[in-house]
């Protein structure tokens, strides 16, 4: 697997992987549609924010402004495989402290985090997140 500066070019690739999450999360409402997706993707790849992880094409990808992730999100069938890890490591060298959020229903998201070191600081009921579903803030400090 092989990461890299994201290009426009992949706001297809990146919209599909957000796409197929939402679509296979049960408690994760649809709120935009695919075309959104992409178009959502395709504005934090112009802002520079996005990188991605590669294995015969794009399975994955990590979207972070500054010390803030705002997205983390790997195919389906790449989940398990390291691809995520990989992704989160890498945003880590780059910075001293991450700070991100996820929905409290997202278990696995917050096993996973809390795995490379992050924890919680934050709760919301999500009244303020477009989803009005639950929150946690994490952050992460190198030591």
């Amino acid at each position: 697997m092989r990461i890299r500066a994201a290009t426009p070019k992949d706001a297809r690739a990146t919209g599909a992987i957000l796409t197929e999450f939402v679509e296979t999360t049960p408690w994760m409402p649809r709120l935009h549609s695919a075309d959104e997706d992409r178009g959502f993707c395709a504005t934090m790849i112009e802002r520079g924010w996005v990188r991605v992880i590669e294995d015969g094409g794009v399975v994955g990808f990590i979207a972070r402004n500054e010390a803030e992730v705002n997205a983390l999100y790997v195919a389906r069938t790449f989940r398990g495989r390291g691809a995520g890890a990989a992704l989160l490591r890498d945003a880590q060298a780059a910075r001293d402290e991450l700070s991100l959020w996820t929905f409290q229903d997202n278990l696995g998201a917050r096993r996973f985090y809390a795995a490379h070191g992050f924890h919680e600081v934050a709760r919301t009921d999500g009244q303020q997140t477009d989803e009005k579903l639950p929150d946690v803030q994490l952050e992460w400090r190198r030591l």
